[in-house]
């Protein structure tokens, strides 16, 4: 039976995709910042293994990864789930500085203990994160956020031609989402919202059909073609709003 570690569990999407997962038999444990709404997911799911407790912005959150993996008996999909932004138009530093934390340093910790664990392992794997079409182009309501989705973007694409360079047996999938109607843009007037079940269930179904990137759903898809032929001096004349998100689950 396949396992996978989804990190950011604890609501949104990241929970949605460990529940569908489960829902088709994979064993799933799940890791996030809130101890309790980790544990009744797991008590109420049938196939959720366990849960752990872990911050991507900690020094020790690859170690109680590798930890919870031996744990629960190997990994075959690492699902990386956590994240922050905000709109910040008014560019306060703060808001700016713990997104780079989250998005970028704590991303880029996690996802590679993932890839040393398929490598020493030798262990065929999977690798998929949600990024977000944010990181398609520059977005001046939420710099931090929109720049390092693009990082994540360009990180996983590294990571993908690493693993070739070194014959480690590890694929990767870039998801990226447009608008999710959950409580992180609670409030807010977003165009085109997609539901976290929808979107989750569209997650899973690329990640069978092994997707190098996803982008959720089919018209945010459209829109992003669109974006790209847009020119630069075009572009940064613009007013456009960001896809963004306001919790690290």
């Amino acid at each position: 039976m396949q396992k996978a570690i989804v990190v950011g569990a604890t609501s949104g999407i990241g929970k949605e995709v460990a529940l569908v997962l489960a829902e088709r038999g994979w064993q799933v444990g799940i890791c996030g910042r809130r101890t309790t709404l980790l544990k009744s997911i797991a008590e109420e799911t049938e196939n959720i293994i366990g849960y752990k407790e872990l911050d991507v912005t900690k020094d020790d959150a690859p170690t109680l990864l590798r930890e919870f993996v031996e744990e629960t008996g190997g990994m075959d999909l690492y699902f990386h789930s956590s994240g922050i932004g905000w709109q910040n138009p008014d560019m306060n530093s703060e808001k700016e500085l713990l997104t780079v934390e989250t998005n970028a340093t704590g991303f880029t910790r996690m996802v590679t203990a993932a890839y040393r664990y398929f490598e020493e392992s030798s262990r065929k794997g999977h690798i998929a994160c949600i990024s977000s079409i944010a990181g398609t182009k520059g977005l001046g309501a939420a710099p931090a956020y929109s720049a390092t989705k693009r990082f994540q973007n360009h990180y996983l694409e590294c990571l993908e031609q690493n693993a070739r360079m070194r014959g480690v047996k590890v694929r990767f999938t870039d998801i990226r989402p447009g608008f999710v109607a959950t409580n992180l843009i609670a409030g807010g007037s977003y165009p085109m919202q997609l539901t976290a079940k929808e979107t989750a269930m569209e997650i899973v179904h690329a990640l069978e059909r092994k997707k190098s990137i996803a982008v959720i759903d089919w018209k945010y898809a459209i829109l992003v073609f669109f974006w790209k032929l847009i020119p630069r001096y075009l572009w940064v004349r613009m007013k456009v709003i960001s896809p963004s998100s306001t919790s690290r689950n």
